[in-house]
């Protein structure tokens, strides 16, 4: 048998054997798969059959699962438990021998393999590098080193033995076909050739089926009928499939079967023709500062799609460079086997190198740099702060300046600087303030944009008392500094505070202030001093008072000395007394100091008034009912009330006065506590009726009052539960029988009269819609023509025609007249204007718009007269004993005003041209 050496196998064993020499850091995980890809032995010329030869190891990660071994030189066989044995005698073993052992657990489909090479004892040729076989040659030998010929197993006959028991013959393991992925041809590629024994007394034709020949992905293998002979038609990617299960047929012409099928396994080889691919181009980690060497700082991760238990699909990492090189270029290393980055050495500072730039190389072939793929990663290491730089104020002493008496208020601002992470608990500062200020006067607030300390006085500070301060503050972190870090002696400073002198208003020394009186005080009586002082020791002022506030105008105040005298008697049952307390506001305001406005202060005066019996006790209620007969349940429930307080209130005392005598006759009271009593009938029947009990009612003050109070009481029939009646309420109101007829006979007339002003008033309003105007008809003037007859002109005038001052019917006379005699008024001939139609029932609202309606249209109407045209009169003769009128003058003096021309309308408008000219006159 032709021993080649298998490809992928003698690349396994040359990067077995480098990664032996680089050495792990890190234990891998546990793979299935033998111990070594490449077994060497050396083997005597002779071997006998049987002779164990060698053991392959193979390591099983699921123990409980059984391992099956095939060779794939059928003059070696392969134990269960790894040894190597021949099952044929070889007389003479001149070349090496190499062939594959193959592996597969119990129900898994995975098959694992390594190279087995038998080299004679003498044999004067070493092994064969690597790099002296081409990738052709070692395919070749991979091909030629297949079984060339697959016989259909043998049907044994079964043998008796001893015990009656028949067993069978073992029959033979097939071993499975191994082919090359990426193969260059020629195709169709000759594996091997199935062959029945009994070819030899029939024609026997052959066939394999199942996925890869005649199912999806079909044609990829095919056989000859008649040879057997089977083939590979194209190259195969073991990525896509790594493996195809065939069966091969036998039947004769008639298409019988003459053998058992047969499994066939057809494995493919895998070559390194996939480089690693990561999970990511860019991959970010991150680690603090100051870390120790070996601290971890993130993973890498890159894959193969060659096959992982060989070396093709075994990524090996490496550093290929980092940037910057400080404080050292090999900062960081990493686990060739599992991707972690660590640290190397000490001296990170996020304050000189806030980050790295690593390159990662990713290398199959156990990181073989000669034989295997590669790819790269760039990993972005991020320093996270520490807080390592304590902070350090600016200046040794801050200054500042505040006015008394004022919150709230910065006095200096304080700056500090840190190189930590800016706004982060590492840099963020916080400012103490250590001595200086024991009654807490000021505190320090942290600006989160800047970082500056403010100083800000929070308790009000008095001038005269502290004209100064010295403050000594610590500056710290929100965060501890990290471990080995010590405070800086610039985190410490003094800060000098100078209080400023101001005007401050006179302070009450008590206020409020209380005091008791009794209610009832005279006016002029001196309550009390309500005085103020003025906190400004240092300068002498003057305090002067007034009133502020005095809701009952009761008391004075004294302006020089603060003396609160009373004005009124004080009430203590007055509504400005609020629980017995009457309280008023004073003002006290000082000159004020140079250049200072007046500064004034407020006291509050609660007088707490001390109750007298001043208030005689009242009877409730006012009013009740009663039954006319005496029932049980037809009593009076009453009681009293004081304005007083204690003890000048109850036990109450109830009397009925001992007159008049039919008082305690017909009535009878009785107390039921010291606030309560019962007034009830003493005889079983009164009349109904209103009544007006008098009651005398003492109270239990020193000394004691009483009052005399009347309850009016409604006695009434009363029905089964003793409630008045309808009636007898009517009745114990005090109306008889004509009172009541009276009263019905007044509300009939009452709605007679209502009754017949409606009717008068509807009638009104038809004689209304019934009249067209308001007034009557004969007295309307409006759009009439009244003709009067005419009045002679007097003596003189008897023989002057008047038909000239006519309105002419026609135009014949005028026409006929002789020349001389001539009147041009004529009327123009224009369309006539339509006038407004007054309504047949106008409302008499209306009559005022109607008129004004009716005048706009004359007014614009051209057709009406007078008509603006020439009259040309007749003469009238030689004098008149009237005399002439040309030396009448007018009455006024100067020039006559005929502006109100104007308002006359269109007709006078000629007339207000001629005489109101205005300018143009």
């Amino acid at each position: 048998m032709n021993a080649g050496c298998v490809a992928v196998a003698c690349t396994l064993f040359v990067a077995a054997s480098w990664g032996s020499k680089a050495g792990l850091s890190a234990k891998p995980p546990c793979r299935s798969g033998f111990s070594q890809n490449f077994y060497t032995v050396l083997v005597p010329r002779v071997v006998l059959h049987g002779q164990n030869l060698l053991k392959v190891t193979f390591e099983e990660c699921r123990r409980s699962r059984e391992v099956g071994f095939v060779s794939s030189d059928p003059d070696f066989g392969v134990r269960p438990d790894g040894v190597v044995y021949a099952e044929r005698e070889s007389a003479n073993l001149s070349e090496p021998v190499q062939f594959m052992v193959t592996a597969r657990e119990l129900f898994d489909p995975r098959v694992w393999e390594t190279t087995v090479k038998l080299a004679p004892a003498g044999h004067p040729r070493p092994p064969l590098a690597l790099t002296e076989v081409s990738i052709e040659e070692m395919l070749s030998r991979v091909l030629d080193s297949l079984p060339r010929v697959i016989r259909f197993p043998r049907k044994h006959p079964r043998s008796s033995l001893g015990n009656g028991l028949r067993r069978q013959k073992r029959d033979w393991v097939i071993p499975p076909i191994n082919v090359p992925e990426n193969s260059r041809g020629p195709f169709p590629h000759m594996l091997v050739r199935i062959r029945s024994d009994q070819d030899k007394d029939a024609g026997i034709r052959y066939s394999i089926t199942g996925a890869g020949a005649d199912q999806p992905p079909s044609g990829i293998y095919n056989i000859d009928p008649i040879s057997g002979n089977m083939f590979v038609t194209q190259p195969l990617d073991r990525e896509e499939r790594a493996s195809f299960h065939l069966r091969a047929h036998a039947v004769d012409m008639n298409g019988n079967q003459v053998e058992n099928p047969i499994d066939l396994y057809i494995y493919v080889i895998d070559m390194n023709d996939n480089r690693p691919e990561f999970k990511n181009q860019v991959y970010n980690g991150s680690v603090a500062e100051g870390s120790k060497p070996g601290s971890s700082v993130m993973q890498v991760t890159a894959s193969d799609s060659d096959d992982s238990t060989t070396a093709n699909g075994m990524v090996r990492y490496r550093i290929l460079s980092q940037t910057p090189h400080s404080p050292i270029p090999n900062m960081f290393t990493i686990n060739s086997e599992t991707g972690d980055i660590v640290t190397v050495a000490a001296g990170l500072d996020r304050e000189k190198v806030s980050q790295y730039t690593i390159i990662v190389q990713a290398t199959d072939m156990e990181g073989n740099l000669n034989f295997g793929l590669s790819n790269t990663a760039t990993a972005l290491i991020s320093m996270t702060d520490i807080n390592d730089n304590p902070p350090e104020l600016t200046v040794r002493t801050f200054s500042g300046e505040v006015p008394e008496n004022k919150v709230n208020v910065v006095v200096a601002n304080l700056t500090a600087v840190d190189r930590d992470q800016p706004h982060s608990p590492n840099w963020n500062a916080v400012y103490r303030i250590v001595s200086g200020d024991p009654s807490g006067h000021f505190a320090i607030r942290t600006n989160a944009a800047t970082n500056e300390g403010m100083l800000t006085v929070v308790k009000p500070v008095d001038f005269e008392m502290n004209r100064a301060f010295m403050l000594t503050v610590v500056v710290s972190n929100q965060a501890h500094l990290a471990s080995g870090i010590q405070s800086s002696l610039q985190s410490t400073a003094g800060v000098t505070i100078s209080v400023q002198d101001v005007n401050e208003p006179p302070v009450f020394p008590v206020n409020p202030k209380t005091i008791r009186f009794e209610e009832g005080v005279p006016a002029g009586t001196t309550l009390t001093v309500f005085s103020a002082q003025d906190p400004d020791h240092f300068v002498h002022q003057i305090v002067r008072y007034s009133k502020l506030s005095d809701p009952a105008n009761w008391l004075r105040i004294n302006r020089t000395n603060g003396q609160i005298t009373t004005v009124a008697q004080l009430d203590r049952e007055s509504t400005y007394v609020k629980n017995n307390v009457y309280e008023a506001t004073f003002l006290a305001f000082d000159n004020g100091k140079s250049g200072s406005p007046q500064a004034s202060g407020t006291g509050t005066l609660q007088i707490y008034l001390i109750d007298v019996n001043d208030n005689p006790p009242a009877l409730i209620p006012a009013e009740a009912q009663a039954c006319q007969r005496a029932r049980p349940n037809s009593r009076i429930n009453i009681s009293a009330s004081d304005a007083d307080s204690d003890p000048n209130v109850g036990p109450f005392g109830f009397e009925l006065p001992s007159s008049p005598p039919s008082l305690r006759r017909n009535w009878t009271i009785t107390r039921l506590s010291g606030d309560h009593a019962q007034l009830r009938l003493r005889i079983p029947y009164l009349e109904a009726g209103v009544y007006e009990i008098p009651i005398t009612v003492s109270d239990s003050g020193n000394p004691q009052l009483s009052n005399r109070s009347l309850i009016r009481i409604k006695v009434c029939p009363c029905d089964d539960n003793g409630d008045c009646s309808a009636t007898g309420a009517v009745a114990a109101a005090g109306l008889g029988t004509g009172a009541i007829i009276a009263i019905l006979i007044c509300i009939i007339v009452l709605l007679s009269m209502v009754l017949l002003f409606v009717v008068w008033m509807k009638r009104r309003e038809k004689e209304k819609q019934a009249k067209p105007l308001l007034i009557d008809p004969e007295d309307d003037v409006r759009d009439n023509i009244l003709k009067y007859d005419e009045e002679g002109g007097g003596e003189e005038d008897q023989d002057y025609d008047l038909s000239q001052l006519q309105q002419p019917e026609s135009l014949e006379h005028i026409i006929n007249k002789p020349a001389g005699v001539r009147r041009v008024d004529e009327r123009p001939v224009v369309p006539e204007s339509q006038f407004p139609v007054r309504p047949s029932l106008p409302h008499p609202g209306d009559i005022g718009d109607f008129i004004h309606d009716g005048l706009r249209a004359a007014d614009n109407d051209p057709a009406a007269p007078p008509y603006d045209s020439l009259l040309v009169f007749d003469y009238e003769g030689n004098g008149s004993t009237a005399g002439s009128v040309s030396s009448l003058n007018s009455a006024s003096s100067g020039d006559q005003d005929y502006d109100y021309l104007n308002d006359w309308g269109p007709r006078f408008k000629k007339l207000a041209d001629l005489y109101g000219g205005g300018d143009d006159d």
